[in-house]
């Protein structure tokens, strides 16, 4: 058996879908939240993660923070410079930060503007809460 057979062939658990699953466009769909001039957050919500779309302008910077949710940050255009509980590294594309919850973090950019995805899990409840949404029944 080879290794996409034994990926891919992976039963399910047998229960019932939890959901419907749905396609989001994020750039023609979701309108952005801008927390900072420069910064842009487009979320996609699942039942238990959020995908976020963020775009940052050069020159731009996300406070040091900590939140209660995991965090994992995948740079896909530009570059950033992480700071992850004081520890500070350049990520350029492919890069990803790993941020346990409420480990503090920010990020700020440079001369570049940078295009990064946030994938939270459970969903980023301070977002949330400015799109006027909740978590949905199963992840809350």
């Amino acid at each position: 058996m080879s290794l996409a057979d034994q990926y891919f062939a992976e039963p399910g658990s047998g229960r019932a879908p939890t959901a419907k699953g749905h396609f989001v466009d994020l750039p023609r769909e979701v309108e952005p939240v801008m927390f900072v001039p420069g910064l842009e957050f487009r979320p996609a919500l699942g039942e238990a993660t959020m995908l976020n779309s963020v775009r940052f302008a050069p020159h731009t910077e996300a406070p040091v923070h900590s939140h209660d949710e995991e965090q994992l940050t995948l740079v896909v255009e530009g570059e950033l410079e992480f700071d992850l509980d004081g520890e500070v590294r350049l990520l350029t594309p492919g890069m990803v930060a790993v941020v346990p919850a409420n480990v503090p973090h920010g990020a700020r950019t440079r001369d570049l503007p940078c295009h990064e995805y946030d994938v939270f899990n459970p969903p980023r409840r301070a977002l949330l809460a400015l799109r006027g949404q909740s978590l949905p029944k199963a992840a809350g």
